[in-house]
């Protein structure tokens, strides 16, 4: 996506983080993208949205979380929309504070906004109220009140993924095995090689059998899904911010040859590499 906008954020080192609430919203943007956290309430009108590869009609209330870069627009023909955006750095994850196991739930939210999260129903109703009553607010209680939000998001039940562009299954981020952690960081570093199960089994000091059972129990996925998932999603990104062919892709995403990686990327995304790119291609030309 070499020509997404690259948004620059008022957000400055020393935000914990910013909410901008603008009552008669223009939908003027273009598809965009920014290295921070986002939160978007948008209000009281009704367009289509844009989150990675997805495209949704989206109506009267509309609540999206969506992770750094990940590309983003709202389009009406309606006027007096009424849009609150929280922006907060994508350095929280690492955080020290967040590490602690009370986060876990938060950690996990951040994670899963890789892929853009709608909430609705009566948990949207009950966020909204939330961060309007946060831009009401001044000082030292606006910090816990948007901890508070990023709690009442993370335990939401009423959540959707809306896009499918890069897969937070892929990421373990939020893990309490540390095991677990380590061997998908060594995975996710040497993902555009050969990486061996046992290869990673020695990593952690485990046997093959072990280490296979081990991580699926504790991610729901076996290790050569998560291998592919992983590399999916790379390729997914280079397809859509690079002008590199598929075959250079392939390697480049650690598969071994190219009618593997046609097969692979199909199954998981229903399109073959080239129909993604152009999918992609046409969302930019549409937005």
């Amino acid at each position: 996506m070499n020509d997404i906008q690259q948004e620059i954020t008022p957000l400055t080192s020393e935000d914990f983080f910013i909410i901008l609430n603008h009552p008669n919203a223009d939908f003027d943007y273009p598809i965009h993208c920014h290295p921070e956290y986002e939160i978007n309430v948008v209000m009281k009108t009704s367009g289509t949205r844009v989150v990675g590869d997805s495209e949704e009609y989206f109506g009267d209330l509309d609540i999206v979380m969506t992770g750094p870069n990940v590309p983003h627009v709202w389009k009406s023909d309606l006027v007096n929309n009424h849009v609150i955006t929280i922006q907060f750095s994508s350095d929280l994850l690492n955080y020290q504070m967040i590490s602690k196991r009370l986060f876990a739930p938060i950690r996990q939210l951040l994670v899963d906004s890789m892929q853009g999260l709608q909430f609705y129903g009566a948990d949207a109703e009950r966020i909204k109220d939330e961060i309007i009553e946060l831009t009401r607010m001044q000082g030292f209680q606006t910090a816990t009140k948007f901890l508070n939000i990023l709690n009442a998001l993370a335990h939401a039940s009423r959540r959707k993924l809306v896009s499918n562009m890069y897969e937070s299954e892929n990421l373990v981020t939020s893990s309490k095995s540390r095991r677990i952690s380590k061997a998908c960081r060594y995975i996710e570093e040497n993902i555009s090689r050969k990486v061996s199960l046992s290869d990673v089994a020695r990593l952690v000091n485990m046997s093959d059998s072990a280490f296979s059972h081990f991580f699926k129990k504790k991610t729901g996925i076996s290790f050569i899904t998560y291998i592919n998932n992983l590399r999916v999603a790379k390729a997914c990104d280079l397809l859509a911010s690079t002008s590199l062919s598929a075959s250079e892709i392939c390697y480049d995403c650690g598969f071994n040859n190219k009618s593997n990686f046609i097969r692979i990327f199909t199954k998981r995304k229903n399109m073959t590499p080239i129909e993604y790119r152009n999918h992609i291609s046409q969302l930019l030309i549409k937005y």
